[in-house]
């Protein structure tokens, strides 16, 4: 039997940093569009949902042709709601029709850059390792070994490390990844049942590139997205 994949894609109205950031227009399209199309140009993907609290975000998803059955419930709305509570109230969702889904896979929107094949090579990853989850990283922009917290008087005495002071060249230093926010996939009673895409066994990691990593949190990197994806739809052209 054929695993089922049900892909999530989040997307509430509200925003501290950037308000209004899910459906402000990022190169002629929303930005939670650009999710949009990504999994729907992924075939490996059996079922796509739009999980939303806002209107016009059910509006972009419907023109699109994607199904908003519901809006959120206020309790699953706001800053404080996890990302466990929103797949807990989609999963009883499907069920109360009948469906159940063996994988869920959450898209957020804030990851314009990431692509259908990041989509599908993610979702190849793990049925290559037979894995339980899989999560998107890309290598860290600086090393950490660079970095340190600095007392009250702002002293550097031990700021770095003594394997930095031997090396200081940073190709001498260990790569370091970080998490990308872009792909997350986890199989689905293990994710209700621990409550968090960090499962405690058989996850694994898939390697993104760092352009296709933005992830749009202030207004800076919401420019950056911009141009890079201006350069992608350039050099396609």
């Amino acid at each position: 039997m054929v695993d089922k994949i049900l892909a999530i894609i989040p997307a509430r109205a509200g925003s501290k940093r950037l308000p209004g950031k899910n459906s402000k227009q990022l190169c002629g399209k929303p930005l939670v569009q650009w999710t949009m199309e990504a999994a729907q140009q992924c075939q490996e993907i059996d079922e796509i949902i739009v999980s939303t609290d806002c209107e016009n975000i059910a509006a972009i998803a419907q023109k699109c042709g994607l199904p908003v059955p519901f809006l959120r419930p206020k309790e699953i709305a706001g800053d404080t709601a996890t990302a466990n509570d929103v797949v807990k109230h989609t999963v009883d969702y499907y069920k109360k029709k009948g469906r159940v889904f063996d994988y869920i896979l959450w898209l957020q929107p804030t990851s314009p850059l990431r692509s259908s094949n990041n989509i599908k090579e993610a979702i190849e990853r793990l049925k290559e390792k037979s894995a339980d989850g899989v999560i998107s990283v890309c290598e860290c922009d600086h090393s950490p070994m660079w970095s340190n917290t600095l007392d009250e008087d702002g002293s550097m005495t031990s700021f770095v490390s003594t394997f930095v002071k031997k090396n200081p060249r940073s190709q001498a230093l260990p790569t370091f990844y970080r998490l990308n926010g872009a792909i997350y996939i986890t199989k689905v009673d293990k994710l209700l049942a621990q409550e968090t895409f960090f499962l405690e066994e058989k996850l694994f990691a898939y390697v993104m590139d760092r352009e296709a990593s933005i992830d749009i949190d202030h207004h800076l990197d919401f420019k950056l997205a911009e141009f890079l994806l201006t350069e992608r739809q350039n050099n396609k052209g």
